[in-house]
């Protein structure tokens, strides 16, 4: 994955892109399906300085601007992660190492590199750990672009996207944070959260802003557990990633730009 950098006075940098990171390219999975050597075990989190490349702070991609995080830790998000696999094999990544689609690792926009991430399918409960030593994926609505192996662990290369939940692991976490649970589970509901709302009155306004605008799959759940009630406005639940892109596209014509993913 070939990513020419180039430093502009001041703090920017700014990666060129044309690869599988970049709006409207596919990608493919090896010619044989078998993986050399059998299937990888999960990367192991360990202490590593920060890469000398693709490290930013900030660089620029397709026009939008993207700051690195100083530190991974406590780093969470729920979103589509994506793969890619046979047209970047051996490639140089951000971080300049080469490109290695059976081994486990991974893209993000702003993670330092490296990075260790623990990453869960939200509709099977399959979960692998990889290095993210790359940047990317430069498309709406992806969070994080894995390698064909971690990809395959997860249960997601006939689909080529799927509904994940990524989270920050540091060296020296507790062993069973890091071990992978890979035997799959029935499948979850995932549902759209757009607010989460003391007052009823204003769950409601929300409410029938949605269904105004044309999402029938909208509801308002009562959280009585708490000494004080909370209601959640949700949609769903969520059939798979391409009801989901069309989903946030109709929010933000909404002007709702904060959503977070949540499971049942």
């Amino acid at each position: 994955m070939t990513r020419p950098e180039r430093l502009i006075p001041g703090l920017l940098l700014v990666l060129a892109i044309a690869g599988c990171n970049g709006p409207g390219t596919r990608d493919s999975a090896p010619h044989s399906a078998a993986i050399p050597g059998g299937m990888p075990d999960d990367a192991i989190p360990r202490s590593e300085p920060k890469s000398r490349y693709g490290n930013g702070p900030v660089y620029e991609v397709f026009g939008t601007r993207y700051q690195v995080l100083d530190s991974s830790y406590g780093f969470r998000e729920r979103g589509v992660a994506s793969w890619y696999g046979q047209k970047f094999h051996g490639q140089p990544t951000s971080s300049r190492e080469p490109y290695d689609m059976y081994a486990m690792t991974a893209a993000h926009k702003t993670l330092p590199l490296p990075s260790y991430v623990r990453v869960r399918n939200l509709r099977n409960d399959r979960s692998v750990i990889v290095r993210v030593n790359d940047r990317g994926p430069f498309v709406d609505n992806r969070i994080i672009d894995l390698s064909y192996s971690a990809a395959v662990k997860l249960d997601m290369i006939s689909d080529g996207t799927s509904l994940v939940e990524v989270s920050a692991i540091n060296d020296g976490a507790p062993a069973g944070a890091r071990s992978s649970d890979n035997d799959v589970s029935p499948a979850r509901n995932v549902f759209v959260q757009v607010g989460a709302f003391g007052e009823a009155s204003n769950a409601r306004r929300r409410y029938t802003l949605l269904r105004k605008g044309g999402i029938d799959k909208a509801f308002v759940d009562k959280d009585q557990q708490r000494s004080l009630p909370l209601y959640r406005v949700r949609i769903g639940p969520i059939d798979g990633v391409d009801q989901y892109d069309s989903l946030i596209a109709q929010l933000g014509q909404l002007g709702i730009q904060e959503t977070h993913l949540v499971t049942e």
